[in-house]
């Protein structure tokens, strides 16, 4: 899997290894599904301070269109905590469904030698 990691805040770039590892053990699941991940951090108030840590993940879902999750959050950790549980929560939907659809698919009748 191929984790980017993006982030103009000086202070952020001691967490671009700590994110990579997150990244990859929260999706190690479905290593297929996901060769890609984009994780952006942000300060929306700057040095002000706040509810303001920003985290955005773009994940390349193989087959699909990309999924952005958002959360903000007082801290980076607790922003990509939030961003990643909900990313895997919406991935995990979707290939349940992916799945269900390929199941619900009406089989052919086999010719049995019993009748009912």
């Amino acid at each position: 899997m191929q984790v980017l990691f993006k982030s103009r805040d000086p202070n952020a770039g001691a967490l671009r290894q700590w994110a990579s590892e997150r990244v990859e053990f929260v999706f190690r699941r479905h290593p297929s599904a996901v060769p890609r991940a984009t994780v952006q951090l942000s300060d929306l108030n700057g040095p002000r301070g706040g509810i303001d840590k920003e985290c955005v993940i773009s994940i390349s879902a193989a087959g699909g269109s990309p999924l952005i999750i958002r959360a903000v959050a007082h801290s980076w950790h607790v922003a990509l905590n939030r961003a990643l549980a909900r990313a895997s929560a919406l991935l995990t939907r979707l290939l349940r469904r992916s799945r269900s659809t390929k199941a619900r698919r009406p089989l052919p009748l086999a010719a049995s030698g019993t009748q009912a």
